[in-house]
């Protein structure tokens, strides 16, 4: 028979639906949602004013196979740095269930790529927040970055501004936070995140896998693995723990390059110090991405990198070293802004030929000579290294130009020849101990290399930085640059790898 209605029994119920109701109110007085930014010169709308994130914990319940969205709560603890009457997030692709900030329910709505949120209350400077999503993840919606799907499941691949298609966050790595990651998925699935295991809960046939890191981390750089993978573990420097996640039946076959990561961290550190981080590993998946990244503590790689036969090993033990050094330049030490983005990419690529020139025998100085021919071009066709050009619409992964990788190295190239070598390495060390688990800028390198040769080099980094053309090379003027063409692919550590790989000496 039918239910006769009755009054509400649950205070709690009516407080909660008449905050709802009042938030409608609040939020039908305000202007219409906007998408907001940090102004940042590359991607303007990446970011949002007026907080700074402290932490971010994501939990997502994976249903088994890699094409189906999943469920998600997303939860921000972060503290107001301006008075807020809304909050906006960095979130696309996924669709919103609720919001609660600081535990009471929020209106919410979209605006382009932005989660506009309008708490109950308006935020006062310095008040501490925790923001509540409950959302999906969709691996499917996003052709221009954040999901991957594997051949046995997901990986994650956010850089440069693909983070908020995964999960809310302020999506800028000026932003730094620490993380915590909790995955729900069926028991034979192995699940592996940034950072180090904190907790495997059996829950009948399916387990939850806990991770946490132990450093402060940009959203770029946020990974998580599922899938049918082997988790190989070995030790390295200093008995840092190393954990490899490779595809389960390919791991015989990729041990020969996996045992070769602990002399390469130690090599690196003979270079600049200490491995900053509380872990290290590779990630090798089982999809064609056409590049490799440096995601915190567990570099993703393509499975194609180590087992095609016209990759030579000098090639492969390079581009390995090149993802490592980023995990000092670009993950300790995150660039302010984008356009500081030949600080990551123009150090990768510096000690990555460093390295090959020394186990490789492929000469440093033939390829800044050759680099130094191309610079012009490279500088007509994207830019300056410390001020590119934006990528077209539709082609934001564009900014990976060749003039941050091999461009870029050849400031570095020049400074060294400028200021003597030994002068160059203190400045290298001092960089990654200054700036640990923080943001430098283009500015901040300028003043401590000047501080370190005991000069001013403000006018020798505005012509290599900022310059249209290249400057003379110090020591080297014989050095000629080429009239400009077209540019060709991005430098093969990051981005498309070219068919011939020992073009690069």
């Amino acid at each position: 028979m039918p239910l006769t209605p009755r009054p509400f029994r649950s205070r709690r119920l009516r407080a909660a639906l008449l905050a709802a109701a009042a938030a409608s109110v609040v939020a039908a007085a305000l202007p219409a949602p906007v998408p907001l930014g940090i102004g940042d010169p590359l991607f303007p709308h990446l970011g949002n004013p007026g907080y700074d994130v402290l932490a971010y914990d994501i939990g997502l319940t994976y249903p088994g196979e890699n094409d189906k969205p999943m469920e998600a709560v997303t939860t921000i603890d972060a503290v107001a740095t301006d008075a807020l009457e809304r909050i906006n997030l960095d979130f696309a692709r996924g669709t919103v269930h609720g919001v609660d900030v600081n535990g009471r329910p929020a209106a919410f709505a979209g605006a382009d790529e932005d989660l506009v949120i309008t708490p109950q209350e308006s935020v006062s400077a310095g008040e501490r927040l925790r923001i509540t999503v409950r959302h999906t993840s969709d691996p499917n919606a996003a052709s221009d970055g954040g999901w991957v799907r594997t051949s046995d499941g997901l990986v994650m691949a956010n850089q440069a501004d693909a983070a908020h298609r995964v999960f809310p966050c302020n999506d800028h790595p000026s932003d730094k936070a620490f993380f915590t990651f909790h995955v729900n998925a069926p028991a034979d699935v192995t699940v592996v995140a940034n950072g180090l295991p904190i907790g495997h809960e059996r829950q009948g046939s399916r387990v939850v896998s806990s991770y946490r890191v132990s450093h402060p981390m940009a959203t770029e750089l946020a990974q998580i693995s599922i899938g049918h993978s082997a988790v190989l573990h070995r030790e390295g420097p200093h008995g840092l723990p190393i954990r490899d996640v490779v595809p389960a039946a390919d791991r015989a076959k990729l041990e020969p390059w996996l045992r070769k990561t602990p002399g390469q961290i130690e090599w690196m550190e003979r270079q600049v110090g200490a491995y900053p981080f509380e872990t290290y590993g590779v990630l090798i998946a089982g999809a064609s991405t056409g590049f490799e990244l440096e995601t915190q503590t567990l570099t993703l790689f393509e499975r194609s990198l180590f087992l095609r036969p016209e990759f030579p090993e000098w090639y492969v033990d390079s581009i390995m070293v090149h993802e490592l050094t980023h995990h000092w330049f670009g993950d300790s030490v995150s660039p302010r802004a984008w356009s500081d983005l030949w600080l990551n990419e123009g150090h990768a690529t510096w000690y990555e030929a460093r390295y090959a020139e020394e186990f490789g025998k492929r000469s440093m100085e033939r390829r800044m000579r050759e680099a130094y021919t191309q610079s012009d071009g490279w500088r007509a066709a994207g830019g300056p290294p410390a001020a590119p050009r934006p990528a077209g619409p539709g082609q934001k992964i564009g900014i990976f130009r060749p003039i941050v990788y091999d461009g870029s190295a050849l400031v570095l190239y020049a400074l060294r020849e400028e200021i003597g070598t030994r002068a160059f390495e203190r400045l290298e060390r001092r960089w990654v101990r200054d700036h640990r688990d923080s943001t430098a800028s283009s500015a901040d390198f300028v003043a401590l290399a000047s501080e370190i040769a005991g000069r001013d080099l403000s006018g020798f980094f505005k012509a290599w930085l900022y310059g249209e053309k290249t400057p003379p090379m110090p020591g080297h003027r014989d050095w000629r640059s080429a009239p400009p063409r077209p540019a060709g692919p991005a430098h093969p550590a990051h981005r498309a790898r070219p068919a011939h790989p020992a073009a690069h000496h």
